[in-house]
């Protein structure tokens, strides 16, 4: 099945470099593109695309104002793509608010080719891009402005101890591989675990898995 993807970005050359680079592939369409994040959701919403690639920093909308907008669509709009955060800075004031707002990623620009291919293709896949760098942001903004619970979030009730597990090594930015190699377990039962966790717990993705696990109290800043 071939990937339908927009682009918005406000640098015009950004925006032919990417979609040259992904054209190129044969599992990839690139179906539009926009200059800002106002014309983003526009073209999103007649385009239907799997995918949408979205600067942070553009003038008439922001990147995190369109995702908002994409993620949370008002009543009648059933479409509601994937968003892969673009950004030049790998500690973004917008890195957090992004993946609160539902965004499956965050993705630096100057990333090699090869890694914008495969952050589209993870993605449309329903997964989530976390890079180390995302993970050690979040943990950080946490650290800095969240106070430590002394309770653990009732939610987590619902997860088996086997699934608690799985949800910390999530949180610490383990990908399935490496959880698998940790608990001792296949690969592909640990990929039914994360499924399980993100039902029980209504999230997207592993991006709002983190989040989860740290404000729920389960995982803490600089904790082992």
């Amino acid at each position: 099945m071939t990937i339908r993807v927009i682009i918005v970005d406000d640098q015009t050359m950004v925006r032919a470099g990417f979609a040259a680079l992904l054209n190129a592939q044969s599992d990839i369409d690139v179906v539009g593109e926009a200059p800002d994040g106002k014309k983003g959701v526009e073209v999103s919403r007649s385009t239907h695309p799997d995918v949408v690639l979205m600067d942070v920093r553009m003038p008439e909308m922001d990147g995190l104002a369109a995702a908002q907008e994409l993620l949370e669509p008002p009543p009648g709009v059933v479409h509601r793509p994937k968003v892969l955060m673009l950004t030049t800075f790998d500690i973004d004031d917008y890195v957090y608010a992004a993946l609160r707002a539902g965004a499956s990623g965050f993705l630096l620009k100057d990333a090699p080719p090869a890694d914008l291919i495969s952050a589209v293709r993870v993605v449309a896949a329903g997964e989530a891009l976390l890079a180390p760098t995302v993970t050690k942001r979040l943990i950080a903004d946490f650290a800095r402005t969240r106070p430590k619970r002394k309770d653990l979030s009732p939610e987590l009730k619902s997860l088996t101890p086997r699934e608690l597990e799985v949800l910390e090594e999530i949180a610490r930015g383990l990908s399935n591989q490496e959880i698998a190699e940790k608990l001792v377990l296949a690969e592909q039962t640990v990929k039914t675990h994360v499924g399980r966790v993100l039902a029980k717990l209504g999230l997207r993705d592993r991006a709002q898995a983190v989040i989860f696990a740290y404000e729920s109290g389960l995982v803490t800043p600089g904790g082992q």
